[in-house]
Protein backbone atom coordinates (compact mmCIF):
# COMPACT_ATOMS: atom_id res chain seq x y z
CA UNK A 1 0.00 0.00 0.00
CA UNK A 2 1.39 3.35 -0.96
CA UNK A 3 1.90 6.16 1.42
CA UNK A 4 -0.76 8.22 -0.30
CA UNK A 5 -3.26 5.50 0.20
CA UNK A 6 -2.27 5.01 3.78
CA UNK A 7 -2.45 8.70 4.40
CA UNK A 8 -5.88 8.82 2.77
CA UNK A 9 -6.97 5.90 4.86
CA UNK A 10 -5.61 7.59 7.94
CA UNK A 11 -7.38 10.81 7.14
CA UNK A 12 -10.73 9.11 6.42
CA UNK A 13 -11.63 8.50 10.07
CA UNK A 14 -10.79 12.06 10.83
CA UNK A 15 -13.06 13.25 8.02
CA UNK A 16 -15.84 11.01 9.24
CA UNK A 17 -15.48 12.30 12.76
CA UNK A 18 -15.46 15.83 11.50
CA UNK A 19 -18.55 15.24 9.35
CA UNK A 20 -20.39 13.68 12.30
CA UNK A 21 -19.46 16.63 14.48
CA UNK A 22 -20.70 19.12 11.90
CA UNK A 23 -23.91 17.22 11.49
CA UNK A 24 -24.40 17.16 15.26
CA UNK A 25 -23.82 20.89 15.48
CA UNK A 26 -26.30 21.57 12.67
CA UNK A 27 -28.86 19.35 14.34
CA UNK A 28 -28.37 21.14 17.66
CA UNK A 29 -28.83 24.50 15.93
CA UNK A 30 -31.99 23.25 14.23
CA UNK A 31 -33.37 21.94 17.52
CA UNK A 32 -32.55 25.25 19.25
CA UNK A 33 -34.25 27.22 16.48
CA UNK A 34 -37.24 24.91 16.62
CA UNK A 35 -37.43 25.22 20.43
CA UNK A 36 -37.27 29.03 20.14
CA UNK A 37 -40.06 29.01 17.53
CA UNK A 38 -42.12 26.69 19.70
CA UNK A 39 -41.62 29.01 22.72
CA UNK A 40 -42.65 32.04 20.67
CA UNK A 41 -45.68 30.18 19.33
CA UNK A 42 -46.70 29.09 22.82
CA UNK A 43 -46.32 32.64 24.18
CA UNK A 44 -48.39 34.07 21.36
CA UNK A 45 -50.97 31.31 21.84
CA UNK A 46 -51.17 32.10 25.57
CA UNK A 47 -51.53 35.79 24.80
CA UNK A 48 -54.21 35.21 22.19
CA UNK A 49 -56.02 32.79 24.50
CA UNK A 50 -55.77 35.17 27.44
CA UNK A 51 -56.75 38.27 25.51
CA UNK A 52 -60.42 37.49 24.95
CA UNK A 53 -62.13 40.69 23.81
CA UNK A 54 -65.09 41.65 25.93
CA UNK A 55 -67.57 44.46 25.84
CA UNK A 56 -68.41 46.94 28.59
CA UNK A 57 -70.98 44.49 29.95
CA UNK A 58 -68.43 41.68 30.36
CA UNK A 59 -69.60 39.83 27.22
CA UNK A 60 -67.75 38.79 24.10
CA UNK A 61 -67.90 41.32 21.31
CA UNK A 62 -70.20 40.31 18.48
CA UNK A 63 -67.67 41.26 15.77
CA UNK A 64 -64.86 39.19 17.37
CA UNK A 65 -67.19 36.24 17.82
CA UNK A 66 -68.30 36.34 14.16
CA UNK A 67 -64.67 36.70 12.99
CA UNK A 68 -63.63 33.67 15.01
CA UNK A 69 -66.49 31.54 13.66
CA UNK A 70 -65.76 32.66 10.10
CA UNK A 71 -62.05 31.82 10.44
CA UNK A 72 -62.75 28.35 11.80
CA UNK A 73 -65.34 27.66 9.10
CA UNK A 74 -63.00 28.62 6.27
CA UNK A 75 -60.13 26.80 7.93
CA UNK A 76 -62.13 23.58 8.03
CA UNK A 77 -63.38 23.93 4.44
CA UNK A 78 -60.43 25.52 2.63
CA UNK A 79 -57.50 25.03 5.00
CA UNK A 80 -54.57 22.65 4.64
CA UNK A 81 -54.99 18.90 4.88
CA UNK A 82 -53.20 16.57 7.26
CA UNK A 83 -50.68 15.83 4.56
CA UNK A 84 -49.68 19.47 4.40
CA UNK A 85 -49.25 20.00 8.15
CA UNK A 86 -46.75 18.97 10.72
CA UNK A 87 -47.17 19.02 14.46
CA UNK A 88 -44.41 20.40 16.60
CA UNK A 89 -44.72 19.78 20.33
CA UNK A 90 -42.73 21.19 23.16
CA UNK A 91 -41.60 19.24 26.15
CA UNK A 92 -41.85 22.18 28.54
CA UNK A 93 -45.14 23.66 27.35
CA UNK A 94 -48.61 23.07 28.72
CA UNK A 95 -49.96 19.63 27.80
CA UNK A 96 -53.24 21.19 26.73
CA UNK A 97 -51.63 23.52 24.21
CA UNK A 98 -50.17 22.72 20.80
CA UNK A 99 -48.99 24.54 17.70
CA UNK A 100 -49.91 23.39 14.22
CA UNK A 101 -47.73 24.82 11.51
CA UNK A 102 -49.47 24.85 8.15
CA UNK A 103 -47.65 25.05 4.88
CA UNK A 104 -48.85 27.62 2.33
CA UNK A 105 -52.13 26.65 0.76
CA UNK A 106 -51.85 26.85 -2.98
CA UNK A 107 -55.56 26.88 -3.74
CA UNK A 108 -56.49 30.09 -1.84
CA UNK A 109 -54.72 33.25 -0.82
CA UNK A 110 -56.76 33.70 2.34
CA UNK A 111 -54.55 31.85 4.81
CA UNK A 112 -51.21 33.45 5.54
CA UNK A 113 -47.96 31.58 5.35
CA UNK A 114 -47.32 32.11 9.06
CA UNK A 115 -48.32 29.40 11.55
CA UNK A 116 -51.99 29.32 12.66
CA UNK A 117 -52.28 29.36 16.44
CA UNK A 118 -55.29 28.07 18.36
CA UNK A 119 -56.21 29.00 21.92
CA UNK A 120 -56.12 26.45 24.68
CA UNK A 121 -59.02 24.14 25.38
CA UNK A 122 -60.07 26.06 28.52
CA UNK A 123 -59.94 29.41 26.70
CA UNK A 124 -61.86 27.99 23.73
CA UNK A 125 -64.47 26.59 26.12
CA UNK A 126 -64.91 29.97 27.83
CA UNK A 127 -65.18 31.73 24.49
CA UNK A 128 -67.80 29.22 23.29
CA UNK A 129 -69.82 29.65 26.50
CA UNK A 130 -69.73 33.43 26.20
CA UNK A 131 -70.72 33.21 22.53
CA UNK A 132 -73.62 30.92 23.49
CA UNK A 133 -74.73 33.37 26.20
CA UNK A 134 -74.61 36.25 23.71
CA UNK A 135 -76.61 34.23 21.18
CA UNK A 136 -79.17 33.30 23.83
CA UNK A 137 -79.47 36.94 24.95
CA UNK A 138 -79.91 38.10 21.37
CA UNK A 139 -82.56 35.44 20.79
CA UNK A 140 -84.44 36.43 23.93
CA UNK A 141 -84.33 40.11 22.94
CA UNK A 142 -85.57 39.24 19.47
CA UNK A 143 -88.41 37.15 20.85
CA UNK A 144 -89.35 39.91 23.26
CA UNK A 145 -89.45 42.51 20.53
CA UNK A 146 -91.42 40.37 18.09
CA UNK A 147 -93.95 38.93 20.55
CA UNK A 148 -96.79 40.78 22.27
CA UNK A 149 -95.93 42.78 25.37
CA UNK A 150 -98.19 42.00 28.32
CA UNK A 151 -98.13 44.41 31.26
CA UNK A 152 -99.79 43.25 34.43
CA UNK A 153 -100.51 46.08 36.82
CA UNK A 154 -102.10 45.23 40.13
CA UNK A 155 -103.41 48.76 40.60
CA UNK A 156 -105.16 48.76 37.22
CA UNK A 157 -106.63 45.37 38.01
CA UNK A 158 -108.00 46.59 41.33
CA UNK A 159 -109.53 49.69 39.74
CA UNK A 160 -111.17 47.59 37.04
CA UNK A 161 -112.56 45.17 39.62
CA UNK A 162 -113.93 48.04 41.71
CA UNK A 163 -115.65 49.56 38.69
CA UNK A 164 -117.06 46.20 37.73
CA UNK A 165 -118.42 45.75 41.24
CA UNK A 166 -119.98 49.21 41.15
CA UNK A 167 -121.65 48.47 37.83
CA UNK A 168 -122.95 45.20 39.22
CA UNK A 169 -124.46 46.88 42.29
CA UNK A 170 -125.95 49.67 40.18
CA UNK A 171 -127.55 47.13 37.81
CA UNK A 172 -129.14 45.18 40.66
CA UNK A 173 -130.42 48.34 42.35
CA UNK A 174 -131.82 49.72 39.08
CA UNK A 175 -133.61 46.47 38.34
CA UNK A 176 -135.21 46.35 41.78
CA UNK A 177 -136.27 50.01 41.66
CA UNK A 178 -137.76 49.64 38.16
CA UNK A 179 -139.69 46.60 39.28
CA UNK A 180 -140.97 48.53 42.31
CA UNK A 181 -142.12 51.51 40.21
CA UNK A 182 -143.94 49.27 37.73
CA UNK A 183 -145.64 47.33 40.49
CA UNK A 184 -146.81 50.59 42.10
CA UNK A 185 -148.22 51.92 38.83
CA UNK A 186 -149.99 48.63 38.15
CA UNK A 187 -151.39 48.61 41.69
CA UNK A 188 -149.68 45.40 42.73
CA UNK A 189 -146.96 46.70 45.04
CA UNK A 190 -147.10 48.48 48.40
CA UNK A 191 -145.84 52.03 48.87
CA UNK A 192 -144.56 53.83 51.95
CA UNK A 193 -146.44 57.12 52.33
CA UNK A 194 -145.97 59.97 54.83
CA UNK A 195 -149.31 61.77 54.51
CA UNK A 196 -148.24 65.00 56.19
CA UNK A 197 -145.01 65.28 54.23
CA UNK A 198 -146.69 64.35 50.95
CA UNK A 199 -149.32 67.05 51.41
CA UNK A 200 -146.63 69.67 52.06
CA UNK A 201 -144.78 68.60 48.93
CA UNK A 202 -147.94 68.87 46.83
CA UNK A 203 -148.64 72.35 48.22
CA UNK A 204 -145.09 73.41 47.42
CA UNK A 205 -145.37 72.21 43.83
CA UNK A 206 -148.67 73.99 43.37
CA UNK A 207 -147.21 77.18 44.87
CA UNK A 208 -144.30 77.05 42.49
CA UNK A 209 -146.61 76.82 39.50
CA UNK A 210 -148.63 79.81 40.68
CA UNK A 211 -145.55 81.87 41.41
CA UNK A 212 -144.16 81.03 37.99
CA UNK A 213 -147.38 82.40 36.47
CA UNK A 214 -147.05 85.60 38.50
CA UNK A 215 -143.45 85.92 37.42
CA UNK A 216 -144.38 85.50 33.76
CA UNK A 217 -147.08 88.19 33.99
CA UNK A 218 -144.77 90.59 35.84
CA UNK A 219 -142.14 90.22 33.13
CA UNK A 220 -144.76 90.82 30.47
CA UNK A 221 -145.94 93.96 32.31
CA UNK A 222 -142.37 95.23 32.64
CA UNK A 223 -141.75 94.72 28.91
CA UNK A 224 -144.92 96.51 27.92
CA UNK A 225 -144.45 99.31 30.43
CA UNK A 226 -140.93 99.83 29.15
CA UNK A 227 -142.39 100.40 25.69
CA UNK A 228 -144.85 102.92 27.20
CA UNK A 229 -142.04 104.81 28.87
CA UNK A 230 -140.06 104.94 25.64
CA UNK A 231 -143.13 106.20 23.81
CA UNK A 232 -143.68 108.90 26.46
CA UNK A 233 -140.08 110.03 26.10
CA UNK A 234 -140.38 110.28 22.33
CA UNK A 235 -143.71 112.09 22.65
CA UNK A 236 -142.22 114.62 25.09
CA UNK A 237 -139.35 115.29 22.68
CA UNK A 238 -141.83 115.85 19.84
CA UNK A 239 -143.89 118.30 21.95
CA UNK A 240 -140.75 120.21 22.85
CA UNK A 241 -139.74 120.61 19.21
CA UNK A 242 -143.23 121.78 18.28
CA UNK A 243 -143.23 124.35 21.09
CA UNK A 244 -140.22 125.91 19.43
CA UNK A 245 -141.50 125.63 15.88
CA UNK A 246 -145.03 126.88 16.67
CA UNK A 247 -144.93 130.22 18.52
CA UNK A 248 -148.72 130.47 18.63
CA UNK A 249 -148.92 127.10 20.54
CA UNK A 250 -145.72 127.47 22.46
CA UNK A 251 -147.28 127.25 25.94
CA UNK A 252 -149.60 124.33 25.14
CA UNK A 253 -146.85 122.23 23.58
CA UNK A 254 -144.53 123.17 26.41
CA UNK A 255 -146.96 122.00 29.12
CA UNK A 256 -147.52 118.67 27.38
CA UNK A 257 -143.79 118.20 26.87
CA UNK A 258 -143.09 118.72 30.58
CA UNK A 259 -145.95 116.37 31.54
CA UNK A 260 -144.66 113.56 29.31
CA UNK A 261 -141.14 113.99 30.60
CA UNK A 262 -142.39 113.82 34.20
CA UNK A 263 -144.40 110.69 33.41
CA UNK A 264 -141.35 109.19 31.73
CA UNK A 265 -139.25 109.86 34.82
CA UNK A 266 -141.87 108.36 37.14
CA UNK A 267 -142.29 105.46 34.75
CA UNK A 268 -138.59 104.68 34.95
CA UNK A 269 -138.88 104.73 38.75
CA UNK A 270 -141.83 102.34 38.65
CA UNK A 271 -140.01 100.17 36.14
CA UNK A 272 -137.09 99.90 38.56
CA UNK A 273 -139.46 98.76 41.33
CA UNK A 274 -141.08 96.20 39.02
CA UNK A 275 -137.70 94.82 37.96
CA UNK A 276 -136.69 94.50 41.62
CA UNK A 277 -139.94 92.63 42.30
CA UNK A 278 -139.27 90.30 39.35
CA UNK A 279 -135.69 89.58 40.46
CA UNK A 280 -136.79 88.73 44.02
CA UNK A 281 -139.62 86.44 42.91
CA UNK A 282 -137.33 84.77 40.36
CA UNK A 283 -134.78 84.00 43.10
CA UNK A 284 -137.50 82.56 45.28
CA UNK A 285 -138.98 80.37 42.56
CA UNK A 286 -135.94 79.23 40.59
CA UNK A 287 -133.39 79.03 43.40
CA UNK A 288 -134.95 78.51 46.83
CA UNK A 289 -138.00 76.47 45.85
CA UNK A 290 -136.07 74.58 43.18
CA UNK A 291 -133.40 73.52 45.69
CA UNK A 292 -136.09 72.25 48.03
CA UNK A 293 -137.76 70.30 45.21
CA UNK A 294 -134.39 68.77 44.34
CA UNK A 295 -134.12 67.51 47.91
CA UNK A 296 -137.67 66.16 47.55
CA UNK A 297 -136.60 64.30 44.42
CA UNK A 298 -133.72 62.66 46.28
CA UNK A 299 -136.14 61.74 49.05
CA UNK A 300 -138.54 60.10 46.59
CA UNK A 301 -135.71 58.09 44.99
CA UNK A 302 -134.63 56.94 48.44
CA UNK A 303 -138.21 55.97 49.18
CA UNK A 304 -138.41 53.84 46.03
CA UNK A 305 -135.12 52.09 46.89
CA UNK A 306 -136.33 51.53 50.44
CA UNK A 307 -139.60 49.97 49.26
CA UNK A 308 -137.76 47.83 46.68
CA UNK A 309 -135.42 46.29 49.25
CA UNK A 310 -138.27 46.01 51.75
CA UNK A 311 -140.32 44.04 49.25
CA UNK A 312 -137.32 41.86 48.43
CA UNK A 313 -136.77 41.10 52.12
CA UNK A 314 -140.45 40.28 52.65
CA UNK A 315 -140.41 37.83 49.74
CA UNK A 316 -137.33 36.09 51.14
CA UNK A 317 -138.88 35.86 54.61
CA UNK A 318 -141.99 34.22 53.16
CA UNK A 319 -139.89 31.51 51.48
CA UNK A 320 -138.22 28.48 53.06
CA UNK A 321 -135.20 28.85 55.30
CA UNK A 322 -132.26 26.60 54.48
CA UNK A 323 -128.50 26.80 54.07
CA UNK A 324 -128.87 28.62 50.73
CA UNK A 325 -131.58 31.17 51.62
CA UNK A 326 -130.31 32.18 55.07
CA UNK A 327 -127.19 34.00 53.73
CA UNK A 328 -129.39 35.75 51.16
CA UNK A 329 -131.82 36.84 53.86
CA UNK A 330 -128.98 38.22 55.98
CA UNK A 331 -127.52 40.13 53.05
CA UNK A 332 -130.96 41.48 52.12
CA UNK A 333 -131.49 42.53 55.74
CA UNK A 334 -128.24 44.51 55.68
CA UNK A 335 -129.15 46.25 52.42
CA UNK A 336 -132.62 47.02 53.75
CA UNK A 337 -131.18 48.55 56.90
CA UNK A 338 -128.79 50.75 54.90
CA UNK A 339 -131.56 52.09 52.64
CA UNK A 340 -133.90 52.55 55.61
CA UNK A 341 -131.38 54.78 57.37
CA UNK A 342 -130.85 56.81 54.21
CA UNK A 343 -134.61 57.15 53.70
CA UNK A 344 -135.19 58.35 57.27
CA UNK A 345 -132.33 60.83 57.01
CA UNK A 346 -133.63 62.36 53.78
CA UNK A 347 -137.19 62.50 55.08
CA UNK A 348 -136.08 64.48 58.12
CA UNK A 349 -133.99 66.77 55.90
CA UNK A 350 -136.93 67.46 53.57
CA UNK A 351 -139.23 68.24 56.52
CA UNK A 352 -136.76 70.83 57.84
CA UNK A 353 -136.25 72.41 54.43
CA UNK A 354 -139.97 72.72 53.84
CA UNK A 355 -140.38 74.46 57.16
CA UNK A 356 -137.61 76.97 56.48
CA UNK A 357 -138.86 77.52 52.94
CA UNK A 358 -142.34 78.37 54.15
CA UNK A 359 -140.98 80.96 56.59
CA UNK A 360 -138.65 82.47 54.00
CA UNK A 361 -141.38 82.56 51.37
CA UNK A 362 -143.78 84.47 53.62
CA UNK A 363 -141.14 87.02 54.56
CA UNK A 364 -139.93 87.63 51.01
CA UNK A 365 -143.36 87.83 49.42
CA UNK A 366 -144.64 90.16 52.15
CA UNK A 367 -141.94 92.72 51.35
CA UNK A 368 -142.20 92.34 47.59
CA UNK A 369 -145.99 92.66 47.53
CA UNK A 370 -145.80 95.77 49.70
CA UNK A 371 -143.22 97.28 47.35
CA UNK A 372 -145.29 96.50 44.26
CA UNK A 373 -148.49 97.95 45.72
CA UNK A 374 -146.93 101.21 46.99
CA UNK A 375 -144.96 101.79 43.77
CA UNK A 376 -147.94 101.27 41.44
CA UNK A 377 -150.26 103.38 43.64
CA UNK A 378 -147.80 106.26 43.85
CA UNK A 379 -147.16 106.20 40.11
CA UNK A 380 -150.79 106.32 39.03
CA UNK A 381 -151.56 108.88 41.75
CA UNK A 382 -148.86 111.09 40.33
CA UNK A 383 -147.14 111.29 43.69
CA UNK A 384 -143.50 111.52 42.72
CA UNK A 385 -142.30 112.09 46.27
CA UNK A 386 -144.05 108.97 47.57
CA UNK A 387 -142.64 106.92 44.69
CA UNK A 388 -139.13 108.01 45.54
CA UNK A 389 -139.72 107.17 49.19
CA UNK A 390 -140.77 103.65 48.23
CA UNK A 391 -137.48 103.14 46.42
CA UNK A 392 -135.52 104.43 49.38
CA UNK A 393 -137.47 102.15 51.73
CA UNK A 394 -136.44 99.04 49.84
CA UNK A 395 -132.92 100.30 48.98
CA UNK A 396 -133.50 100.31 45.24
CA UNK A 397 -131.03 102.24 43.13
CA UNK A 398 -132.03 103.26 39.65
CA UNK A 399 -129.56 103.03 36.82
CA UNK A 400 -128.90 106.15 34.85
CA UNK A 401 -130.03 106.05 31.19
CA UNK A 402 -127.35 104.46 29.03
CA UNK A 403 -125.42 103.03 32.00
CA UNK A 404 -126.07 99.40 31.10
CA UNK A 405 -122.95 99.05 28.96
CA UNK A 406 -119.39 100.33 29.51
CA UNK A 407 -118.36 103.66 28.04
CA UNK A 408 -116.13 103.94 25.01
CA UNK A 409 -113.25 105.03 27.27
CA UNK A 410 -113.59 101.88 29.43
CA UNK A 411 -113.55 99.70 26.35
CA UNK A 412 -110.20 101.10 25.21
Amino acid sequence: MSESAMSAAGEAPGLAVNSHTAAAEMHAQDSESESEESEMAEASARDSAAEIPVTSNGEVSDSQEEQFKWDVKHMMTGGPTLKETRIVSSSYGSPSEAIIEAEPYRGSSFFPKSPVMFPSNAAATRLAEQAQDVSGLAGSVKNTQSGPVVITDDLSKNIALEKLEQVKKWSISTYKCTRQVLSEKLGRGSKTVDLELESQIEILRDTKKRYENVLRLARQMATQFYQVVQTQRQLGDAFGELSVKSPELHEEFGYNAETQKLLCKNGETLLGAINFFIASVNTLVNKTIEDTLMAVKHYENARIEYDAYRTDLEELNLGPRDAITIPKIEQSQQQFQIHKERFDKLRASVSIKLKFLDENKIKVMHNQLLLFQNAVSAYFAGNQHQLEQVLKQFHIKLKAPGSDGPSWLEEQ
